[in-house]
């Protein structure tokens, strides 16, 4: 093995020079020896293990006669595997073979012997810098390579007429082809719409000549599919756009997510105005429902008056219960589940389906008899079978039927729910139909395919909530252009529902004198709370608020408070808690038209708005207690 130098300035980079004779290698370590660190080898053999070591050398000087192996053998067998610039050094009767290795691209250049140390030094110059242009192209080359290959976005590169130059895979399967037949591709070509009209966009950039952003939505309402466009012109020397890099990014998840957060705030104030209102109205409908209850007996006599009474109080209870189904709807609800007779439910409901639903669908009921009772909350059944009808409707624009169903029905081996019986709901309507992209998303909560502030996408996910929270299974049919039915299955009860009361209870009299004090900010509902308390045979004291109340308390002994929970500058709760501390041992009845307006602790006493006396009647009897001594 001959000699191998290594030159001491090593100040730009490496350079290899081969020739077999010492003093050429010495002349050459000399030329460059300030201005790059040089390698020196004297065979072929050794040059080429060199080679293999030192991934960095940038240029290879080499003789072209040696023995063993020529100079331009030597530098085409290099180019195999290393990207160093290759010159020769060679006479000129080697005149030949210098042509033919400049044909073949193994050298870049050649200077003859005896060479000219300027035209030498310039000759390596350029070749070093060729090669440090060549390793920064490779460079670029790889992080674009990696960048498209594994980036999410899809992104393209066109030229000025719109052709493919470069693309990645997740931007040729938007396209539907391979990435290769993509090359050299004008998307105004595609017979796709979309297509066309990305070519547009992207012809209008070029035009612009800055940077353009544009979102765009596809697909069927409630399923589109989000892009969000950047769109870059690339200029060339003389400024002008040549080339246009696209990244289209798929934003649909995070639409969503924007659209339900939008919904979940909608839901809050709905939630937070629900309570308001419900509050208000119950306040109302105490008064009334009150109001009538105390006249009742003064018109015994007026059957027609009485008559006209009932419907009254008929009404303003259907307004109550719409104020409970409000309140479902807006928050969060604790399952209350308990035997129910689903049959019985569905039949209370035709008025709340009249109401509703308006008159451009029917509903129909086929009802089995002698179906046993479900294990279900009633309330939000009620309210689940109200929501599919209400969707029903929406899906039958220009009218139609809706068929409500129930039955025994027997399931097993579902994943979902155990083997057995069940009670089976359905909902069958006659409308448009879902499309199968769109109703594998039905159940999602805040989804909805409705217009905006037409929906708030959660009607299907109350009733999902509510099947799965009871141990049940929802399925849902549906053909495009034949209708859609849902499924409920419930499981059986094991006891039997408890009948609703046929008549008005009469309210339990007082035992024992008592005195009780009504605390409410509304005049109405105080005094048809203690006209009720005096009808009972007790005591009563009014109170406009909570100081009033406290005033009192410290003048005369009470037996009670009954107090209302949201009072301006003292609510309920905290005027029973000033009362436990004043009045140890006074128990404190709180009155509500909305239970979630604020925390109540769990020893506190709770009656909701509006009541019957006969409800407040026997809260009051507990209270006070069989050893009241009055």
């Amino acid at each position: 093995m001959s000699e191998v130098g290594v030159g001491t300035a090593a100040r730009s980079g490496t350079i290899l020079a081969v020739d077999d004779e010492p003093d050429i290698l010495i002349a050459l370590e000399d030329l460059f020896e300030d201005s790059y660190r040089v390698l020196t080898a004297s065979r072929p053999a050794d040059a080429l293990e060199i080679l293999r070591a030192e991934p960095d050398i940038a240029v290879i000087v080499s003789d072209q006669r040696m023995p063993g192996l020529t100079g331009d053998a030597l530098l085409a067998e290099a180019r195999a595997f290393h990207d160093a610039q290759a010159i020769l050094l060679t006479g000129y009767a080697d005149i030949t073979a210098v042509i033919a290795a400049l044909n073949r691209g193994g050298i870049v250049g050649y200077v003859t012997k005896p060479w000219d140390p300027g035209i030498l030094r310039g000759t390596v110059a350029q070749a070093f810098e060729r090669h440090r242009l060549g390793r920064d192209l490779a460079t670029e080359r790889a992080l674009l390579r990696g960048l498209l290959d594994h980036a999410a976005d899809a992104i393209s590169f066109k030229d000025a007429e719109g052709r493919f130059v470069r693309l990645n895979s997740r931007k040729a399967a938007l396209l539907g082809r391979d990435l290769s037949d993509c090359l050299g591709l004008k998307e105004a070509d595609l017979p796709d719409p979309r297509a066309q009209a990305a070519a547009e966009a992207d012809a209008d950039a070029i035009r612009a000549g800055g940077v353009a952003e544009a979102l765009l939505g596809e697909g069927l309402p409630g399923a589109e599919r989000w892009s969000h466009f950047t769109r870059v012109p690339i200029r060339d020397a003389a400024g002008a756009v040549s080339h246009l890099a696209i990244i289209e990014r798929d934003v649909t998840e995070q639409k969503s997510l924007e659209a339900r957060l939008r919904q979940s705030d909608k839901m809050q104030a709905l939630g937070t105005l629900a309570g308001g209102i419900a509050h208000d109205f119950n306040n109302l409908l105490t008064a009334i429902l009150g109001s009538l209850e105390l006249v009742g007996p003064k018109v015994a006599d007026l059957p027609r008056v009485q008559r006209l009474i009932e419907n009254a109080r008929g009404a303003a209870e259907r307004g109550a219960s719409l104020t409970k189904r409000l309140l479902s709807f807006s928050r969060a609800h604790d399952l209350q589940a308990r035997a129910t007779d689903v049959n019985a439910l569905i039949g209370g409901m035709s008025e709340l389906f009249r109401s509703s639903l308006g008159g451009i669908v029917t509903v129909r009921t086929e009802l089995v008899a002698g179906l046993p009772a479900a294990q279900v909350d009633p309330d939000q059944l009620e309210l689940a079978v109200l929501n599919l009808c209400i969707n029903a409707r929406d899906a039958m624009p220009e009218g139609g039927a809706i068929t409500i169903a129930t039955r025994s029905m027997t399931i097993a081996g579902d994943p979902e729910i155990a083997d057995g019986e069940y009670c089976g709901i359905r909902v069958t309507d006659e409308g448009v139909g879902i499309p199968e992209e769109i109703l594998r998303r039905v159940c999602e909560p805040f989804f909805t395919t409705k217009a905006v502030g037409q929906g708030t996408g959660l009607g299907l996910a109350m009733v999902f909530g509510l099947v799965q929270q009871s141990k049940g299974r929802l399925s849902i049919e549906s053909e495009v252009g034949r209708g859609t039915c849902v499924e409920l299955a419930l499981p059986f009860a094991a006891g039997v529902p408890k009948e609703a009361p046929q008549g008005a209870a009469a309210p339990p009299a007082a035992l024992r004198p008592a005195r009780i004090l009504v605390v409410d900010d509304d005049p109405e509902v105080r005094h048809v709370t203690a006209s009720f308390l005096a009808g009972f045979g007790y005591a009563e004291t009014e109170a406009g608020n909570g100081l009033a109340a406290l005033d009192l308390l410290q003048q005369e002994r009470f037996d009670l408070v009954v107090a209302d929970l949201a009072m301006p500058g003292m609510s309920g709760v905290e005027l029973a808690s000033e009362v436990k501390t004043r009045v140890p041992g006074l128990p404190v009845l709180i009155l509500t038209g909305h239970a979630d307006a604020m925390q109540i602790p769990a020893d506190l006493p709770v009656l909701a708005k509006p009541f019957r006396s006969a409800d407040l009647a026997t809260r009051v009897l507990d209270l006070l207690g069989p050893g009241h001594a009055g």
